[in-house]
């Protein structure tokens, strides 16, 4: 005879054996149907009263087929803590005020309800970031028009709208539904959620890993999209603009978004670390491309005080090349252009613009002492 337990709902359970379950899992039709249709209709139709032994053998099959408590939610919520009290005393000590807000607002979401608050965060730098170098690029004033890179290249209203229209739509059909599968990636590489929160420090160090691991396996992949095969049928979509704009960062063919996802993500696989991490990652990544695409090179951008970033002007000129070009493929930094000899056009281009510029100078100094 099988031992009898009883199970969380208050119902006495069998513990079943190997022969049970085999016997479970056969296709014998249950007879529950059955007597549960005189149980129904005992009370509307006389029927004579059942044999004893027929009632309780139907009670057993009754209860076999109780529903089970529920199961617990494949996404369970991701701070194991009821209270801020019961934390601070599993981490011993007092929670900071970060700490204590991020309780607040995390303890009755799951991870992947955190997960995917990676979909608001580019829907916002898709849609907002871009806006006031597209204000600056619609006012056409000559205060700013003299900080563009392309000046002869003006686009209207119209065509910024349809570029990112087109954006959206990737978003909505590749980039929303690619970060709502992903997440088991997430969970495998060790990306966690709940507490102690990571220092500063360590975020810096994190980041800083995510940017050069992206930014060296992206330039290997950009010069695979340059190829002849991989520029005809893959990345010929983002340089149909050779002005970039703003909302064009994120302007690519559905291919390459899913091929540079891997860059992207390969940094945080190989150095796991906290949800809010790697939401700074993908919001900070994002916010670059849209300054390197901006069409704009302003003298007051902190980025010039990054070392060996590239930006919007160094950006610029791969798109001004087009589809023959074979220089300036860094993502963010531009040691690996210069290691590969990458960047020759590029210098060889500035170092000519300067001459000229001199040259020019010159000129009108001449003209000024001439008219004195």
């Amino acid at each position: 005879r099988e031992p009898s337990t009883w199970n969380g709902a208050g119902f006495k359970t069998r513990q079943k054996s190997h022969s049970s379950l085999l016997r479970d899992q056969s296709p014998t039709p249950s007879a529950i149907p059955i007597f549960g249709f005189f149980f129904t209709f005992q009370y509307l139709i006389p029927f004579p009263q059942l044999p004893p032994r027929i009632t309780q053998f139907a009670a057993r099959s009754r209860r076999r087929t109780l529903q089970p408590p529920l199961p617990p939610s494949p996404f369970p919520p991701m701070l194991p803590y009821k209270s801020i009290e019961e934390a601070a005393a599993h981490l011993g000590r007092n929670l900071t005020y970060a700490e204590t807000l991020w309780f607040n607002y995390s303890a009755d979401k799951s991870d992947y309800v955190l997960f995917c608050h990676n979909i608001l965060f580019l829907f916002l730098i898709f849609s907002v970031v871009p806006l006031p170098i597209v204000f600056i690029q619609l006012l056409r004033s000559p205060s700013f028009g003299k900080y563009k890179i392309q000046p002869k290249v003006q686009l209207s209203t119209a065509e910024i709208f349809k570029c990112y229209k087109d954006v959206m739509l990737t978003f909505f059909f590749i980039v929303g539904p690619l970060q709502l599968v992903s997440y088991p990636s997430v969970k495998i590489v060790g990306i966690h959620t709940g507490l102690p929160l990571p220092s500063g420090w360590e975020i810096a160090a994190q980041l800083f890993v995510y940017f050069v691991v992206e930014d060296y396996t992206n330039y290997w992949v950009h010069r695979f999209l340059h190829g002849k095969w991989g520029y005809e049928n893959i990345h010929k979509v983002h340089h149909e603009y050779t002005a970039p704009i703003a909302f064009a960062a994120p302007y690519a063919h559905w291919a390459e978004i899913l091929i540079l996802g891997i860059p992207s993500f390969l940094g945080p696989a190989m150095v796991p670390g906290h949800m809010i991490t790697f939401w700074l990652w993908i919001a900070l990544r994002q916010m670059e491309a849209i300054d390197t695409h901006s069409g704009y090179d302003f003298p007051w951008s902190l980025t010039k005080y990054i070392p060996f970033y590239g930006g919007a002007d160094y950006h610029d000129y791969h798109h001004y090349v087009g589809g023959q070009s074979q220089s300036n493929f860094a993502s963010v930094f531009t040691y690996c252009d210069y290691i590969y000899g990458t960047d020759k056009g590029y210098r060889y281009q500035k170092k000519l613009l300067q001459k000229l510029q001199g040259m020019n100078d010159g000129e009108d100094r001449n003209a000024g002492f001439k008219s004195d």
